[in-house]
């Protein structure tokens, strides 16, 4: 019997609840779904949140940016009910400064996973602080993944059900990234076309223990996957005891089908399965009365050398083309502050002829006169490039914030350096948007 026969006939079962109360709500998605089913007694369990971002500084957004407390909290009670003692916690939070251990320990804290600590003997882990383990997963590709995360018996993933700007939605097994060391991220944005970002996140969950999935969409995010994104409360619940059936349905929810999310894809004819959902049984709420289809990528023009808002402005004689798929995350959190700071110093006079680029792949346009080449992924890729007339070159990986400034004052650009310097700040400036919204309840990110 092949794979998809199995699976035919073994049908996982993917159960949609909507979230109504404190613990009943994510113990009916357990039931539903059956998946602790297979955990084993006095298991060593792994439950691994979605924590992509956080700040000592400011408030930010955290309503589907993050995964909930409440969530988390119901879950340790759940493994708890089930004589499981051996619970860690564990994430690789991104942060500005690649070597800054405080600002992890601030988010567990300020989350209340020190609670869970104390009541009932709950370990909190960040990722960086712990050993790494090679893992072959298979085609030549091995990343380093936590040990605390291949050394568990059980998984419990409890991800935000969200879209997301370069993987279009950001899941089950997109949530795992956050176990792999930062060179191994890297290596996850190639600029090998063969074996790009959504290849690399399609064999995350290859080689894991047993696991649950339990995809968070208290708060739902469009734009994702961070603060910058449109969030709205949405009050659903995806479990299952299948990580890629849980995601396949999750994407469904927010408006795609599986062949439409390439990691999706490649995970599901990897595993012999289906791109549509004859081969799992969602039981519950039906998707269609759920479903909320949502963006997830940022507008650009139609040339894809400005985001739409900018060109909006009239902005001339500056391009900054859209992301791609190489454009790994310590990059990407530098993006929105560069872009902010660009268009605050737009006074209606064009520059002179800029052009900045980002990631590892994208190529100098021939005839600009000025071109940045943010980070040193680009720099290595074309510091000999012929089509560079005038080269700026922020050779350092992250691109320090100094450095930027440095360029765009250099290509005639005058920013306000603080809008970069203080890039740990800006997430403040996106909370207003939910002020005065009572649905948008900061208690579901704290545990009494």
């Amino acid at each position: 019997m092949n794979t998809m026969e199995s699976f035919v006939m073994n049908k996982p079962r993917v159960a949609i609840v909507r979230y109504r109360d404190r613990a009943d709500s994510v113990r009916t998605a357990v039931d539903l779904s059956g998946g602790l089913d297979r955990l084993p007694a006095g298991a060593r369990v792994f439950l691994k949140p979605n924590i992509v971002f956080w700040t000592r500084t400011v408030d930010f957004p955290k309503w589907g940016v993050i995964t909930t407390s409440r969530v988390i909290h119901d879950m340790v009670l759940l493994l708890k009910e089930r004589g499981i003692d051996d619970i860690t916690i564990g994430e690789g939070t991104v942060v500005f400064d690649p070597k800054d251990r405080e600002t992890a320990a601030h988010a567990f804290e300020t989350l209340g996973y020190g609670v869970l600590k104390q009541r009932y003997g709950v370990k909190c882990v960040n990722v960086f602080e712990r050993p790494f383990e090679k893992v072959d997963l298979g085609d030549g590709v091995t990343l380093n993944f936590n040990t605390d995360i291949m050394g568990s018996d059980f998984v419990v993933d409890v991800p935000v059900l969200k879209t997301h700007a370069q993987t279009v939605v950001s899941l089950g097994i997109k949530n795992i990234k956050g176990t792999i060391d930062i060179n191994s991220r890297k290596k996850c944005h190639s600029a090998d076309p063969q074996k790009d970002l959504h290849y690399m996140v399609s064999k995350l969950a290859l080689k894991l223990p047993p696991s649950f999935t339990i995809l968070d969409g208290i708060f739902t995010n469009e734009r994702g996957p961070a603060f910058d994104g449109k969030m709205r409360r949405s009050d659903v619940l995806v479990a299952s005891a299948d990580m890629l059936s849980a995601d396949k349905v999750g994407a469904k929810i927010l408006g795609y089908d599986t062949s439409q999310v390439p990691h999706l894809a490649y995970a599901a004819r990897e595993m012999g399965r289906s791109l549509d959902l004859s081969d799992l049984e969602v039981v519950g709420e039906k998707i269609e009365d759920v479903a909320m289809p949502l963006e997830y990528t940022f507008p650009y023009n139609e040339a894809g050398t400005l985001p739409k808002p900018m060109e909006k402005m009239n902005i001339q004689g500056l391009a900054y083309p859209k992301y791609d798929l190489s454009l790994c995350t310590y990059c990407s959190m530098l993006t929105g502050a560069v872009l902010m700071a660009i268009a605050s110093a737009w006074k209606g006079e064009p520059w002179d002829d800029v052009e900045i680029l980002t990631g590892k792949m994208m190529k100098p346009t021939p005839g600009r006169k000025h071109t940045i080449l943010l980070g040193k992924c680009l720099y290595t890729a074309n510091k000999n490039n012929p089509d560079i007339s005038h080269m700026i070159a922020v050779k350092t990986c992250p691109p320090s914030p100094q450095a930027v400034i440095k360029a765009l004052h250099e290509a005639g650009v005058e920013v306000n350096p603080a809008i970069i310097e203080n890039v740990d700040k800006g997430p403040a400036l996106f909370i207003k948007r939910y002020e005065g919204k009572p649905e948008f309840d900061e208690s579901l990110f704290r545990i009494d």
